[in-house]
C-alpha cells in the first residue's frame, strides 16, 4: 500500500434497495457495476403522471405517504414485494400493480428505471459509524443506521464527520472497486420516517439541521467496478 494511503476502516454493512424509497436488503457481498451497487434502485413506483414515489415531491419525484410499508429483495433478476400483511408479489406479475395500488389508494405500477435515473443524488451513498456516533451524541440516544439507507456502513475508529473531507477523493473498497466521493448528503424528512420496529422521530433531522447543516454521509460515483464484501477495507487513497 502506498505510504500515503489512509485506512479509513472496514465495511461494515451493504445494503441494496431494490426498489426507491422502499425497505430493502441487507447482503454480505454485491457486485459493482457503473450504475453502482448492482439492482439498487433499478425499480420505482410510478405514479399516472409518471412520478416516482418517493419521501418528497420534486420535478422528478412525487411524496407518496407508507412506503416504508413494503419491503423489497431480489430472486435473482426479479424484485420480490414484501406488503405490510406479509404477502409476496413478484415485480414481474400484473397483480403486483393492483395490490400496491390498493394499499397506497391511487394508481400506480412498478416500473422498472429507463431514461430517468431513480437516485436522488448518484449511485452510491456512504455513512460511517463515526458520524453515526457524532450524531448519537448530539441526539442523546442512539442513532440508528437503518433511517440513513446508506448502500455502506464504514465501521471506523475516527471521531466526528469524518467523511466530509473525503469530497473530490477516491476511496478503495475491498481489492477492486473505486469509488470517487462527489458530494455529502442532504437529508430530507424521510430520516424520521417510521420504518419497522423505529418510531416517527421528528429530531432526527432538526438535530443534524442545526449541528450539521442537515447534512449524512457522502454519495459516490464508481470509477472502477467490481465485487464488494462485508468486512472489505476501506482506503482513501491520496
Amino acid at each position: 500500500m502506498n505510504q500515503k494511503n489512509e485506512r479509513i476502516g472496514r465495511v461494515q454493512e451493504i445494503n441494496r434497495f431494490p426498489v426507491k424509497s422502499v425497505l430493502g436488503e441487507s447482503l454480505s457481498s454485491a457486485p459493482v457495476d457503473s450504475r453502482g451497487i448492482l439492482g439498487d434502485r433499478l425499480w420505482a413506483i410510478k405514479n399516472e403522471d409518471g412520478k416516482f414515489g418517493s419521501g418528497k415531491t420534486t420535478r422528478r419525484f412525487q411524496q407518496m405517504e407508507g412506503l416504508f410499508n413494503f419491503k423489497a429483495k431480489y430472486e435473482q433478476d426479479t424484485p420480490l414485494i414484501t406488503m405490510p400483511d406479509g404477502t409476496e408479489y413478484r415485480g414481474d406479475q400484473e397483480r403486483v400493480n393492483k395490490a400496491l395500488s390498493e394499499l397506497l389508494g391511487f394508481p400506480v405500477t412498478l416500473a422498472k428505471e429507463e431514461s430517468i435515473s431513480h437516485f436522488d443524488e448518484g449511485p452510491i451513498s456512504i455513512i460511517t459509524t463515526s458520524a453515526l456516533k457524532m450524531l448519537s451524541k448530539d441526539l442523546g440516544e442512539i442513532a440508528d443506521s437503518r433511517r440513513f439507507r446508506a448502500n455502506l456502513v464504514i465501521e471506523t475508529e475516527a471521531t466526528g464527520y469524518l467523511e466530509d473531507e473525503w469530497v473530490d477523493q477516491l476511496i478503495q473498497v475491498g481489492e477492486s472497486v473505486t469509488l470517487k466521493i462527489v458530494a455529502p448528503l442532504q437529508r430530507c424528512i424521510m430520516v424520521n420516517n417510521p420504518q419497522e420496529e423505529l418510531k416517527q422521530d421528528a429530531r432526527i433531522l432538526k438535530t443534524l439541521a442545526t449541528h450539521h447543516a442537515a447534512m449524512f454521509g457522502v454519495w459516490a460515483k464508481v470509477e472502477r467496478c467490481g465485487e464488494i464484501r462485508v468486512g472489505d477495507e476501506a482506503i482513501l487513497l491520496k
